[in-house]
């Protein structure tokens, strides 16, 4: 496993994270039992993955508390990235006295004494000033020790560029991949400010896996998809396919995360022990220049012209 460490964090953080939605999600994803959610976050450390993102939310609670029994035994090695704004019994609640709830309820949840990364979970733009109230709650939380990284999760580079001039966070997550590139352009900020950067919905929530076709049918979240979104996805992922050199599509759209510098993990979903070994395997390679040059150009020139809502 290859490790990069962002100045504000000063711990190696693994390339290859494991993003927790799946974990007791059944709204979702369909059953999945205590016993195979613990067996991968097992076998996700024994591989050498050390940052595991979850929420409250995740499951109603259920990903918090399956991570807090499988890291139990690991806590001091793993980085646990937690979020605050969506709590688990389905409310929004950005408030300062809802942050004090959240602490309280996660520690448990999670069976930990402390929290290596709190973050905004999507919130409004007026909560992305570090003025706001309650960013000096987590500045308190931080001086306790109780939380030792705070920062946000959003999905635009708006919202990007306003965090980078407004605030003092450790953590940015952001949503970027080969179809939404957006953000890039501030990603040398990022860098020079020492914050960690996680990458989420690296796969396009599932389409960057290209295992879709015009048949497949998508349920829960997914199924907002309309039929003119899919065909255009289809098309781009096509054109993509054609571009990456592998026959890992899944593998070559990590690969092109990763091989920007700013970046210090990519946050894919895991449902299964395959899913989990072939996220770890891409970061045994690297995405050459000619490649990654060619996905960009893509990026500029076609799929800005499409419509290509997540």
């Amino acid at each position: 496993m290859n490790y990069r460490t962002p100045k504000k964090i000063n711990r190696p953080i693994s390339e290859i994270g494991f993003g927790a939605w799946q974990l007791g999600n059944k709204a979702f994803f369909g059953e999945m039992t205590d016993e195979h959610a613990l067996s991968l976050v097992k076998e996700a450390v024994r591989q050498g993955i050390n940052i595991f993102d979850t929420a409250p939310g995740y499951g109603s609670g259920n990903s918090e508390r399956l991570l807090g029994i499988g890291l139990h035994d690991d806590r001091s090695n793993v980085f646990i990235n937690t979020k605050f704004g969506h709590t688990a019994d389905g409310r929004t609640d950005f408030s300062v006295d809802g942050l004090h709830e959240m602490v309280e309820s996660s520690l448990q949840r999670l069976q930990t004494t402390y929290l290596d990364g709190v973050i905004l979970h999507n919130p409004g733009r007026d909560l992305l000033h570090g003025d706001q109230p309650l960013y000096q709650a987590l500045r308190e939380y931080k001086k306790q020790g109780i939380i030792r990284h705070f920062g946000v999760s959003i999905d635009t580079v708006e919202e990007l560029d306003i965090v980078l001039h407004q605030n003092d966070v450790d953590i940015i997550e952001i949503m970027f991949n080969i179809i939404h590139q957006s953000p890039k352009t501030l990603f040398d900020e990022v860098q020079n400010k020492g914050i960690m950067l996680l990458i989420k919905v690296p796969l396009d929530s599932g389409w960057l896996s290209g295992k879709y076709t015009k048949d497949t049918t998508f349920q829960g979240i997914r199924s907002r998809w309309t039929t003119e979104v899919k065909e255009t996805r289809l098309d781009i992922v096509q054109r993509i396919k054609a571009i990456c050199p592998s026959d890992d599509l899944a593998q070559d759209a990590l690969r092109f995360i990763l091989s920007f510098d700013a970046v210090t993990a990519v946050i894919p979903g895991v449902r299964s022990l395959a899913q989990l070994t072939s996220n770890v395997q891409s970061q045994d390679d690297t995405m050459d220049d000619v490649t990654k040059a060619q996905l960009e150009a893509l990026y500029d020139q076609y799929i800005t012209t499409k419509h290509t809502p997540w």
